[in-house]
């Protein structure tokens, strides 16, 4: 990043008042500008404590509706209008409206990789790293719907021995890792230990050592006294992974583990956003009170 950029970014943040979210997916340099780099779960209740008038995230559009979610007065902005995510486009209100009518008295545990419409019509939201815990504060005897991906639903089944119908969505990215892959990966690093994120397809996780955030990856590569790592997720995270722990080392569990989405977002256009304040992120108030509920429920059991 050039010295022009950073300067201007960081004059420009103290001007607005503005604070940078990003996601470990996104750029390097997108991360060594933001103020807090996290998982979803991380970001979200940044978002929800921040005391700053803008809010500029470095996501993809679920992330920066959350934010506005939870911050109806401030600006939301996202330097990438084209950076959404696939799996949160597999499912829409409208659909998980008729699936509810489908199923009375069913509550629906709504990962949070989904738009503001579907966090509209949840009982409760989840990140793949509270998801877990999530489900168990609900009634056992309630019948539960997971939306949108089926592998993190599939995974919070056998973690908590609950009966969950499963929404038919899936992340592209770690949908196509397979088991072969693993099993090259640890033929050729057989002393590292594997994680993955519980995105992967139960197989998959099944054979790793790990299914966890990426935040929970980052926690476990700091504290186990290994110094090798099969990492089941997308490249982004070898950035914080490596800059943590500069002496163990981290292998992808394939190559081209890349979100394209993710990626869209630059230096130059985050520069552009902080200087024209677009483009802004709205949320309808009516479905925005309704996600809010969905939201809140999962912080307070973070």
């Amino acid at each position: 990043m050039s010295t022009d950029l950073t300067e201007f970014i960081e004059r420009r943040k103290k001007e607005l008042n503005a604070v940078i979210l990003a996601h470990y997916y996104q750029r390097p340099e997108i991360q060594d500008a933001a103020d807090f780099v996290g998982d979803s779960l991380q970001l979200a209740i940044q978002a929800a404590r921040t005391e700053a008038e803008v809010i500029v995230f470095c996501g993809v559009t679920f992330m920066a509706e959350s934010a506005k979610i939870l911050n109806p007065d401030k600006i939301v902005i996202l330097p990438e209008l084209q950076a959404g995510c696939p799996m949160a486009d597999m499912a829409t209100g409208e659909a998980l409206r008729a699936k509810k009518a489908e199923m009375p008295g069913v509550k629906v545990v709504c990962y949070v990789n989904s738009s503001a419409e579907v966090k509209a019509e949840s009982d409760i939201c989840c990140t793949s790293a509270n998801a877990v815990q999530v489900v168990e504060s609900l009634p056992p005897e309630c019948p539960i719907l997971f939306v949108p991906d089926q592998n993190l639903g599939h995974y919070i089944a056998r973690q908590t021995g609950r009966d969950i119908t499963l929404w038919e969505g899936y992340c592209p990215v770690h949908q196509v890792v397979s088991l072969e892959q693993l099993v090259e990966a640890r033929r050729r690093h057989p002393e590292a230990v594997v994680m993955v994120h519980p995105e992967c397809p139960p197989d998959v996780i099944e054979a790793s050592d790990h299914a966890l955030s990426t935040g929970g990856m980052l926690k476990l590569a700091k504290t186990d006294p290994a110094q090798e790592f099969i990492v089941g997720t997308e490249e982004g995270l070898l950035y914080q992974l490596r800059k943590q722990n500069p002496e163990k080392k981290f292998h992808l569990i394939k190559s081209e583990f890349i979100c394209e989405t993710m990626k869209l977002t630059t230096i130059d256009k985050l520069a552009r956003s902080l200087e024209t304040l677009e483009p802004r992120i709205e949320v309808p108030e009516d479905v925005r009170i309704r996600a809010q509920k969905a939201l809140d429920r999962m912080i307070q059991i973070s």
